[in-house]
């Protein structure tokens, strides 16, 4: 009975509650549900209870305290503290990373700069800058103070109180470029060095961690001024400069030395765009930029008001869009030259030339002022001048008009045919093999194989002396004097002087047909100069190291004979007949002895004169790069003007000495006591110069033949001169079609002066 209550009475267990309650979630025990494990045991018994529903748990939400706007700053702050250490770790991871990236910092070291090479002249200005950079490094102290200012006014104000990093800075860039101000960057000058030095300009996260690193080291490692030193001798300015000194000479054709305050607030606010804002390319934005950096420089206090004024008339309006000046092709030259003579230039070099920078703006500006005055009359577009002393040192040397416009050296590299002006060498050639000036030819119409050369007016002159020959530019007997011993001893003796070039075997050389440079011909002629010594043209005396470690030096103190010194006083006297009335009068220099020869080529396409002093041996060549023929342009017209105008201005203030041979005579220059100690030149010497004597016995010879004919060519074929060399066979005859040159050779020659009149016997009577 009992069993049965109690089993009636169980109540089973549900996940749904007791008393099949649905809503109550939660599943409970009571005592009378518990199982002691005493089952079947007789329990009091007592009236049942009512069930207990229990209370049903509700989640209220939490009282907010403080209030809604104070939890929500909390929160606020909090997540930023949150997100800041993230932000934080990721950086530091950044870093991390691009940090290990790098080589380790006991290995950094500042990249050896590009080596410079200053060109000097021979007073040690100088001339110009070659290498990589355009300039040479230059310390704080030693350029303008200025430079400096202005750079850390307008590039980095806070540079000598930040540490390599300027956050103000990186601040403001920020606000401007996020509020669509100005956009600004927030590199340091020490940044801007360290991307400079170490790393490639590519706008990447890496590169900017890299650069910070670095910014770092760099302000560890070195001192504020030297830090801005580095970083001024290495920005680019635009233009192919880098560094300070190549940009001033590059805009100002100036040392950094010497700039002004308005040139150092322009070369300032290049920095920013160099390209853009050179002077070269939009001298308006330059200046505007410049205005910039003064206003930045005041506000900082380096300048005041006053200075500032003046500084707006100091900037300069425009500088050229590209290096000038004729010391230009001089320094191109240098660096043709200086890596045969000292190798690969791995450090900073200075090379002294032979350049006297006054004869150079002399001889540019002579060509100049002849192209500007009657360049354009007479269709000729450029020009350019050699001058060499004694010893073959170029002391002047001008390639062309303008450098800024071409940069062709045409004094140096162009080849172009001589004409006349090689006849000195075809003259001296027939000395040598026994003739005198007083030699006589005939001018008149000759053949050689299918060839006829004609004098420049068509005309003949009849029986002249080759002193008159060459003074006149005849070239009937130029012809005839090669055909009298061969174009090959010509050929040898024009090397034996100087000439480099490769010249043809063929009788057309008495006319200047084969091609030679001027340098190479002007030296030439500096034998005639000297006293017969080779004159080997150079232009760099001595190579050394920043430090005085002598490189290079030129050893042309010993220089070979190669010519006797009667032929010397013989061609000297027959060439100032040149100018003292022949075809190159124009030349004359009024109180000094001057001998050369006049030089143009077929159509007028080349015309050239070269003459020297005592002191220098100068060539001057007219014409046009394309090879257009100017208006009936000579050697005697605008190369002897400008010729003359050079040689006046060299020789001024200097006391007149005569030419070797006339009256005074030339020593060895290795040897010579005499000599210039400033320059090596051998200086005249007074000795009396061979004469030919003059006798009556002589003079009646010549007037009925006798002895005379010594002098005639040409003699009977196939017989000798007065016991010297067999003369060649017939040249109207043949036997010389090896030799004959090409079609329409020799170009016309002025011709200026009398025919010189020979000694009569009705003079001799007379007492004349």
């Amino acid at each position: 009975m009992v069993a049965r209550r109690r089993s009636d009475d169980r109540i089973e267990p549900s996940f749904n509650g007791r008393g099949g309650r649905e809503e109550d979630d939660e599943f409970a025990l009571d005592d009378d549900d518990r199982i002691d494990g005493r089952h079947g045991s007789k329990r009091p018994s007592r009236s049942p209870a009512p069930r207990r529903t229990p209370a049903k748990r509700r989640r209220e939400p939490r009282e907010r305290e403080g209030g809604g706007l104070f939890a929500f700053l909390r929160r606020v702050v909090y997540w930023c503290i949150v997100l800041g250490i993230w932000a934080g770790i990721g950086v530091a991871g950044l870093v991390f990373y691009y940090g290990s990236r790098m080589p380790s910092a006991s290995t950094w070291a500042i990249p050896e700069r590009p080596p410079n090479v200053k060109i000097t002249a021979v007073d040690g200005s100088a001339i110009a800058n070659r290498g990589a950079t355009g300039g040479e490094e230059l310390s704080l102290e030693n350029m303008s103070p200025y430079i400096p200012e202005a750079i850390v006014a307008i590039e980095d104000r806070r540079f000598y109180s930040h540490f390599g990093v300027d956050p103000f800075g990186l601040a403001r860039a920020f606000v401007n470029n996020a509020t669509g101000q100005p956009i600004q960057g927030g590199s340091t000058l020490t940044q801007q060095l360290a991307k400079n030095l170490f790393l490639s300009p590519e706008r990447t996260l890496e590169r900017k961690v890299q650069e910070v690193l670095l910014s770092f080291w760099l302000e560890q490692k070195y001192t504020k001024d030297q830090i801005l030193a580095m970083y001024l001798n290495r920005v680019y300015f635009g233009s192919n400069a880098y560094g300070v000194e190549a940009a001033s000479r590059r805009y100002f054709n100036k040392s950094a030395r010497d700039v002004n305050l308005g040139e150092a607030a322009l070369l300032a606010g290049l920095v920013k765009a160099p390209s853009r804002l050179s002077p070269a390319r939009d001298p308006e934005a330059a200046n505007a930029r410049a205005q910039v950096v003064l206003q930045a420089m005041r506000d900082q206090g380096y300048i005041s008001d006053g200075e500032i004024k003046t500084a707006m008339s100091q900037t300069p309006a425009s500088a050229r869009s590209y290096w000038s000046g004729a010391g230009q092709y001089v320094a191109d030259m240098v660096m043709d030259e200086l890596q045969g003579l000292v190798g690969d230039v791995k450090e900073d070099v200075i090379v002294d030339t032979t350049i006297d920078k006054n004869l150079e703006k002399k001889a540019e500006q002579s060509l100049v002022n002849v192209l500007d005055k009657e360049g354009g009359k007479f269709d000729a577009s450029q020009a350019a001048l050699v001058s060499i002393d004694g010893t073959g040192a170029i002391r002047a040397l001008v390639g062309g008009r303008d450098y800024a416009t071409s940069q062709f050296n045409r004094a140096v590299k162009a080849k172009r045919q001589p004409g006349s002006s090689f006849k000195p060498f075809v003259y001296a050639a027939a000395l040598e093999k026994g003739l005198t000036p007083d030699s006589v030819f005939n001018d008149a119409p000759i053949r050689i194989g299918n060839w006829t050369p004609e004098n420049y007016e068509k005309k003949y002159n009849g029986e002249v002396t080759l002193r008159t020959a060459l003074a006149k530019s005849l070239n009937t007997v130029a012809a005839q004097l090669v055909m009298y011993d061969g174009p090959d001893q010509v050929i040898k003796l024009a090397h034996r002087l100087g000439i480099e070039s490769d010249l043809q075997p063929n009788a057309s050389i008495a006319l200047g047909t084969s091609e030679v440079s001027l340098m190479e011909l002007t030296a030439s002629y500096a034998a005639f100069m000297n006293g017969g010594y080779k004159a080997t043209p150079h232009v760099i005396r001595r190579v050394t190291t920043a430090d005085g470690k002598v490189l290079y030096e030129n050893t042309y103190d010993n220089p070979p004979r190669v010519l006797s010194e009667q032929i010397v006083a013989e061609m000297n006297m027959m060439m100032m007949g040149v100018i003292n009335g022949g075809t190159g009068s124009s030349a004359k220099l009024p109180g000094w002895q001057a001998a050369g020869k006049t030089g143009t080529t077929q159509n007028s396409r080349d015309a050239l004169f070269v003459g020297f002093t005592s002191n220098l041996a100068t060539g001057v060549w007219f014409g046009n790069d394309d090879g257009t023929p100017m208006k009936k342009v000579t050697g005697g017209g605008l190369p002897a003007k400008a010729w003359k105008e050079f040689m006046v201005a060299a020789h001024k203030g200097l006391s007149p000495a005569p030419l070797f041979g006339m009256g005074q005579t030339f020593s060895d220059p290795g040897s010579n006591p005499g000599a210039d100690p400033a320059n090596g030149q051998p200086m005249a010497q007074a000795q009396p110069a061979p004469e030919q004597p003059s006798t009556v016995g002589s003079i009646i010879s010549g007037v009925f033949g006798g002895n005379a004919d010594v002098n005639r060519y040409p003699p009977p074929p196939g017989q000798p001169v007065n016991g010297g060399p067999v003369p060649p066979a017939d040249v109207a005859g043949g036997g010389y079609d090896d030799m004959v040159p090409p079609g329409d050779v020799g170009g016309p020659q002025a011709i200026s002066g009398a025919q010189s009149r020979r000694t009569t016997l009705l003079d001799l009577i007379m007492g004349q």
